[in-house]
């Protein structure tokens, strides 16, 4: 168990660095929690910006949940050593949670992260390659019909687990159980934009919609 909650902290701390305060540091300091939204993802950095800033954020974000995921759980760490008791596939499962929990929630910037979307695709990509086409295209689509990033994104990420269940349970059981308690954490960490989104706060993305209604917001 020691090498669990060992491999669980550092992916963790892998999953604290911010790819848009890395970015910022790089551009001379920005500080895109102070921008826009305020949240520290992806789609703010886009929206504040511009493609090359969010380029460099989305590369760091999905690199730290490949990090977590594919490397964390192979160390042999100094004193710690192996643990025979502990699963490795529910070993490299937990390290790819903690670093997703890490993006959301940061101990390097006072706990204010992301949402976890970029982190959470990183680690699908090691775990289940296979997902991340069918998870795209349900992201895809429902911008494309709605406009609002927010509800993609935690489309996207239901649609993981229900991909799972009609075509690779129970084989994937842990794989399935570890996208079930992903996507419900991506729906919490989006509850901001669920909240706008009833109020009709909620920027849309007019330009990606099929149908388009108004102008942008």
């Amino acid at each position: 168990m020691l090498e669990l909650g060992a491999k669980f902290l550092l992916s963790y701390f892998i999953g604290s660095i911010m790819g848009s305060m890395v970015m910022g540091r790089l551009s001379g300091g920005v500080d895109i929690r102070t921008m826009g939204s305020g949240n520290a993802g992806g789609t703010n950095a886009l929206r504040t910006q511009g493609w090359g800033f969010a380029l460099g954020v989305m590369i760091i974000d999905i690199g730290k949940g490949v990090a977590g995921t594919a490397y964390v759980p192979m160390l042999n760490l100094p004193l710690i050593g192996t643990s025979p008791e502990v699963s490795r596939e529910w070993l490299t499962l937990t390290c790819a949670a903690a670093a997703v929990v890490g993006h959301v929630w940061p101990m390097w910037h006072r706990f204010r992260g992301g949402k976890g979307a970029a982190t959470l695709i990183g680690t699908l990509g090691v775990l289940q390659s296979g997902l991340l086409l069918p998870v795209l295209g349900v992201w895809v689509l429902a911008l494309l019909l709605t406009g609002y990033v927010g509800l993609s994104t935690m489309l996207a990420g239901i649609a993981a687990p229900l991909y799972l269940a009609t075509t690779r349970l129970p084989e994937d059981q842990p794989i399935f159980i570890y996208c079930v308690a992903m996507a419900m954490y991506l729906v919490f960490s989006h509850r901001s934009n669920i909240r706008r989104m009833l109020a009709g706060e909620e920027n849309r993305v007019t330009k990606a919609m099929l149908l388009r209604k108004g102008r942008d917001r």
